[in-house]
């Protein structure tokens, strides 16, 4: 049993107990969240598929909220004297799939 479910503005396949990283969600550590944008849920060869599926929710828990890699942005324009150097790192939620209902 999977789930093809939209966490922001990506798509995940999930199945029952399966920890993923996604984008920072609202909520504290071990808090219970609800996912409840399921694009396809398919039990034993029985596929069910909608924009979202009417009646299907993930539980999943929140593990940790942490940081992703360090991204350096760096910006140059030549014989001109300009450079600029910018890092980022990614918000980021670990979370479990506690349940596909």
């Amino acid at each position: 049993m999977y789930a093809i479910v939209k966490i922001g503005n990506h798509q995940f396949r999930v199945v029952k107990g399966q920890s993923i990283t996604v984008n920072r969600l609202e909520g504290n550590e071990g808090e219970n969240v609800e996912l409840g944008e399921v694009l396809l849920y398919s039990n034993e060869g029985k596929v069910e598929v909608g924009t979202p599926t009417t009646g299907k929710k993930i539980q999943a828990k929140i593990l940790e909220h942490l940081k992703g890699d360090k991204v350096i942005v760096f910006k140059k324009k030549r014989r001109k004297g300009y450079k600029v150097k910018n890092g980022h790192r990614q918000a980021l939620t670990k979370i479990s799939v506690e349940a596909i209902a």
